[in-house]
């Protein structure tokens, strides 16, 4: 059949973990995505998802989409660079440079071909991609298309990025790309030891704010402006898909650089638009975000609750700060076992092996929404408690208390 053939056949890992009954991927939902969900006819409680302010059934929302779709049909039939820039796509650009304090914005069909878009562009030959250790793989794949030279540092370890800033040519573009919040750890990057050291070596910064819109920042803005620092920062990337309730990313920046990368980004220039619906979803999603502020505070009071709630029990959440738990298993098979379990005791979470993380490192991601409720919280964390006590991940000798703050 070929070699090729052979090298696919021989991949049976999937197959393996279904026949184990551990296969945590490809889950079926047969609901709207909300703190409930609907998978084999049975409610589960969803701590799995990105919808951080709990927006994709918002009323508001879906009638924007509604209404998008009665008036521009279901999608553009073009790129963006042809034939599918909207009156819609250029307000919502407007809204989101307006959001992050930028000069302008430009949109993506996702999030992904941002990063693959603009790292690829904006640098070239000779120069220079600093990538922490843990950013997520779209950064990883715009850098190797850029032809760049990729180095990486440890994970918000700022004495390894100065070593490799101080072994590039100072001539040449040094791009230094890290998350805002990063999307397993849920720990927040080092920017104002970034700024510092891209002041120092004349490099330039970019932030992938895919988890931090919503969260961090004045109304939710980011992570530049969390800590004050949006005039320090060249480029800032956001996505649809999480905090503001569609599919679809953008990039924000001076003029300057969105010209350019309008003209020379390949995913925006060879990939059909994003549709009109999303982007109105999106449009009502920012404005609930900055009209509703005491949702992003109810979300950060019960990311705090649950943190201290997990702690109590023993787990180790390592250095989170966001809506983003990792509960450490630091055992592939236990992970795997562990979530097959929840999703039948009616918790829906994420298991984390590898190789996407070290072996040692294995997680179960534990996310949060603003819609959700302190007794939904309080039933997670006791499944949650009870199944890893089966597996020794926490001592049975401590019983939850319900009193974390």
């Amino acid at each position: 059949m070929g070699i090729l053939h052979t090298k696919l056949s021989n991949f049976d890992l999937p197959q393996r973990l279904i026949a184990a009954g551990t296969y945590p991927y490809f889950r079926v939902i047969e609901s709207d995505q909300d703190t409930e969900v609907m998978i084999n006819g049975k409610k589960v409680l969803m701590f799995g998802s990105n919808s951080y302010l709990g927006l994709t059934c918002h009323p508001k929302v879906k009638e924007a989409s509604k209404k998008a779709i009665d008036k521009y049909g279901t999608g553009c039939a073009g790129s963006r660079f042809l034939n599918g820039t909207l009156d819609i796509h250029i307000e919502l650009e407007e809204k989101l440079a307006r959001l992050v304090n930028k000069e302008a914005a430009l949109c993506y069909s996702t999030g992904f071909q941002v990063n693959q878009g603009v790292i690829s562009c904006v640098t070239g030959r000779n120069d220079y991609v600093l990538l922490d250790e843990l950013d997520h793989a779209s950064i990883i794949d715009g850098s190797r298309l850029s032809f760049a030279k990729v180095l990486k540092f440890a994970h918000n370890d700022m004495k390894d990025l100065e070593r490799k800033l101080k072994h590039c040519d100072p001539n040449r573009i040094k791009l230094i790309v890290v998350d805002g919040i990063f999307s397993m750890e849920g720990d927040i990057t080092n920017l104002p030891e970034i700024v510092r050291l891209s002041e120092k070596y004349r490099g330039s910064i970019m932030v992938d704010d895919a988890h931090s819109l919503g969260v961090l920042g004045i109304n939710g803005s980011g992570t530049a402006s969390h800590f004050g620092l949006t005039d320090k920062v060249d480029l800032i990337m956001g996505t649809f898909s999480k905090s503001l309730a569609s599919i679809g990313g953008f990039i924000a920046a001076d003029k300057t650089a969105i010209n350019f990368i309008k003209h020379n980004s390949r995913s925006l220039m060879f990939s059909a638009s994003m549709t009109p619906s999303s982007a109105a979803s999106v449009l009502a999603a920012i404005e609930i975000m900055e009209t509703e502020p005491e949702r992003i505070k109810h979300l950060l009071d019960l990311t705090d609750y649950a943190r201290n709630g997990f702690k109590a029990l023993g787990f180790d959440t390592g250095k989170s700060e966001s809506p983003i738990i990792p509960l450490f298993i630091r055992d592939d098979v236990k992970a795997l076992k562990m979530s097959q379990m929840l999703l039948e005791e009616g918790v829906f979470i994420n298991p984390v092996v590898s190789p996407a993380v070290p072996k040692e490192d294995c997680i179960i991601r534990f996310s949060l929404m603003a819609t959700h409720t302190y007794a939904q919280v309080d039933m997670a964390i006791e499944k949650i408690a009870a199944v890893a006590r089966q597996f020794d991940v926490i001592d049975c000798e401590v019983e939850l208390t319900r009193n974390y703050f």
